[in-house]
């Protein structure tokens, strides 16, 4: 039989290493067809988004995904290939050019989103129909999540300790080193783009300073093989533990973006974890270990799988249904980064920047959002995550937002994180707190966490007048965390899941007391200011 010619689609899995769909669709070809499409779904610029990107991505992970792509395509020259970048819908895309280029193997990474799968069914269904053989080996994460469910009887385990039980060990990664991939056939007829740059796509009147987090498999390797060099801090390594106010050098690996988009194998990045461990003479161990960082990863990955409308509260059956509450002023000083909480805003203006934060940062910023102190829908935090971090991934920051919410996973509602204290046991100079916040930066470290509490004159000598240089706070985080606590209970009280009998009116009949009790809390709070 003549050898079939490939179509290897890359979306995500933008790396040479451990690549089994590269693999699958190298092997016994006749040509080779690497081909990205550029998707105006998510690429397309949107001018009434609230910050320079499209409808469903910020401008820093259109960025990161841009240098991938040129390093992936790097790589592929380097063994006589090259990246076909074509633009247009996925769907239109692939029907042409299965057609066009005599394809009889397609071959692509398995993605669990809803979005990918409706797409990749429909694709699958196409190709099969005109014979084509199609490949979509799993291999975005450790396990394959559909395997992982079907052990546990059809449902997915909705605890870390039985996830991690079922899984056991994540099969090896490929030891595949490549000399050279078959040509590319005969593309007539198609106009083959180069990578645009971030101006090509249309934004063109961006200033941004991008972030400091760089594209690419050989950026993920070289990130890699310095946290790796590092042995003892690799052993060591124990979540919750790090400093989320390092930001010159982060208190973790940064090497989540280059997950999330495939630049690194996670199986690879497991087995070169694990050789580590075997020649330390003790290390930390699962969930808080790094190597149980990877296993929460799947975890998350797993449930989101297969548990339909993960990402919603609505229709959720993991998820406990709370009557968050529609402030949306509120809401909007937090994703801006004006709450008058400078711990809080830091952090907020980083994500904006940078498109990134330690992971003890999130857990700040989410807190503060929910249950904390604004009592706003995890879903809309989740939304500014989704469109801002360059690692936003899917199941993850759904799962992260369920588990801080305290609406799935966790349900200790009453440990909340102080939007004062708990930056300031970290840097209790506020280093970080100027640096993205530099009107801030003159203001005493006595009043860096708390700049309303500064006299008039030591406003005037930080150039940072409370009111009007920065804002006041939105909200009084003692009084609102003990009401937010207080609606929590009584949330819980009444059992609140998307199962229950009567939901609606019993969240309608909690919405109308929140009311009340807002009225009250107001008056409390105009008491205290006139008082102060």
């Amino acid at each position: 039989m003549e050898p079939a010619n490939a179509l290897i689609w890359f979306r995500k899995g933008l790396r040479i290493h451990d690549n089994p769909a590269l693999e699958l669709a190298r092997r016994g070809s006749r040509y080779l067809f690497p081909l990205f499409v550029l998707d105006p779904y998510y690429l397309e610029p949107d001018p009434s988004a609230f910050s320079p990107g499209s409808s469903r991505a910020g401008i820093n992970r259109i960025q990161f995904l841009l240098e991938s792509l040129v390093d992936l395509d790097s790589g592929l020259r380097k063994l006589g290939s090259r990246l076909i970048i074509l633009k247009g819908d996925p769907l239109h895309v692939l029907t042409s050019v299965l057609k066009d280029w005599k394809i009889g193997k397609l071959c692509f990474e398995f993605d669990t989103e809803p979005y990918s799968q409706n797409r990749d069914n429909q694709i699958k269904e196409i190709a099969r129909a005109s014979g084509i053989e199609v490949f979509s080996p799993v291999s975005h994460t450790l396990f394959d999540p559909a395997e992982i469910i079907q052990k546990n009887g059809g449902k997915p385990p909705l605890t870390y300790q039985s996830f991690v039980a079922i899984a056991g060990k994540p099969p090896a990664p490929l030891s595949l080193v490549y000399n050279q991939l078959p040509a590319i056939g005969d593309v007539a007829g198609y106009e083959l783009l180069s990578i645009p740059s971030i101006y090509d796509l249309g934004y063109k009147d961006v200033e941004q300073v991008f972030s400091p987090f760089h594209g690419g498999e050989t950026e993920a390797l070289n990130r890699l093989k310095e946290t790796l060099d590092n042995k003892d801090w690799v052993a060591k390594f124990e979540k919750p533990k790090g400093d989320p106010s390092a930001f010159i050098k982060p208190a973790t690996t940064v090497l989540s973006p280059y997950l999330k988009f495939g630049c690194l194998s996670p199986r690879y990045f497991f087995q070169c974890i694990d050789n580590v461990y075997k020649t330390a003479k003790k290390h930390t161990q699962p969930p808080v270990s790094l190597l149980g960082q990877l296993l929460w990863r799947d975890f998350f990955y797993t449930v989101g799988f297969g548990t339909p409308n993960f990402d919603k509260m609505q229709g959720n059956k993991i998820c406990k249904q709370i009557p968050w509450q529609e402030e949306e002023q509120q809401f909007l000083a937090w994703r801006d980064g004006m709450t008058g909480y400078p711990w809080i805003d830091a952090i907020m203006t980083q994500l904006k920047k940078w498109g990134w934060m330690h992971h003890l940062a999130r857990h700040s910023v989410a807190c503060f959002l929910t249950r904390g102190d604004l009592f706003v829908h995890w879903e809309k935090g989740r939304d500014v995550f989704e469109r801002l971090l360059i690692d936003s991934d899917w199941a993850i920051n759904n799962g992260n937002w369920l588990w801080l919410s305290c609406s799935s996973f966790f349900y200790q509602y009453h440990r909340i994180y102080s939007p004062i204290s708990f930056g300031k046991k970290y840097d209790p100079n506020g280093n970080y707190v100027k640096h993205f916040l530099p009107v801030l930066k003159d203001m005493p470290k006595e009043y860096i966490y708390e700049p309303w509490l500064a006299p008039l004159s030591i406003q005037r000598r930080a150039k940072c007048i409370i009111g009007i240089d920065y804002p006041h706070p939105v909200v009084n985080h003692d009084l609102a965390s003990k009401q937010c606590r207080t609606r929590m209970a009584a949330a819980y009280a009444l059992n609140l899941s998307s199962e229950s009998i009567g939901v609606e009116e019993k969240m309608k009949m909690l919405r109308r007391k929140f009311e009340e009790d807002d009225h009250g809390a107001l008056h409390t709070m105009k008491q205290s200011k006139k008082a102060s």
